[in-house]
């Protein structure tokens, strides 16, 4: 199926909600889109995310005033940007084997979204991003997943978190927020 710009700029005109959305272009040999392609377009100015990391490595974080994400990875936290608010989720108390938490343990904003590398070990540099955390209360996820739009399945609610990281609607974001005491910190 072949498209031309102009049907496809029309779209993009109509679709104004996606970070990165439209084809400008469309190769003539193929339907496949052209290097460069895509167009940023309006957004909201910050975006919300939750972490999940144990509450021990969390403690840790907010003491350093860091996050890393998927044990270290660089890729999910390029995503991140300055003002951006970032909740942590505590599947557990410890990894792999502490006790099971399930609760929102640490809530903050992201300072300049500028990804850096640290030296832990001689095998590990994992990648961090400066956060500046509130002062908040824990918050057990149970009574909220019927309320978080973005848990699509309340029985298997915990498969949404299985990646490590995820965005989330500002309005689910406020709802943890207020949860854990600091929903002023962000409006």
């Amino acid at each position: 199926m072949r498209t031309d710009a102009g049907s496809v700029r029309s779209q993009v005109l109509r679709n104004r909600d996606y970070r990165k959305v439209a084809i400008r272009a469309v190769s003539r040999k193929s339907d496949i889109p052209t290097r460069g392609s895509i167009q940023r377009m309006p957004i909201k100015s910050h975006q919300f995310w939750i972490g999940v990391v144990s509450r021990q490595h969390v403690l840790l974080g907010v003491e350093g005033g860091f996050i890393q994400f998927n044990h270290g990875k660089k890729a999910p936290l390029q995503r991140l940007r300055a003002g951006d608010g970032v909740v942590m989720y505590s599947p557990r108390t410890a990894y792999p084997d502490g006790e099971v938490l399930q609760s929102f343990t640490a809530i903050g904003a992201v300072n300049s979204g500028e990804v850096y590398r640290v030296k832990m070990a001689k095998d590990f540099e994992p990648y961090r991003v400066d956060v500046n955390f509130f002062k908040a209360k824990e918050a057990p996820i149970k009574p909220l997943v019927e309320a978080l739009s973005f848990i699509k399945n309340k029985t298997r609610w915990s498969a949404v978190f299985r990646f490590g990281h995820l965005g989330v609607p500002t309005e689910d974001f406020m709802r943890i927020a207020k949860a854990m005491g600091v929903e002023s910190k962000f409006i």
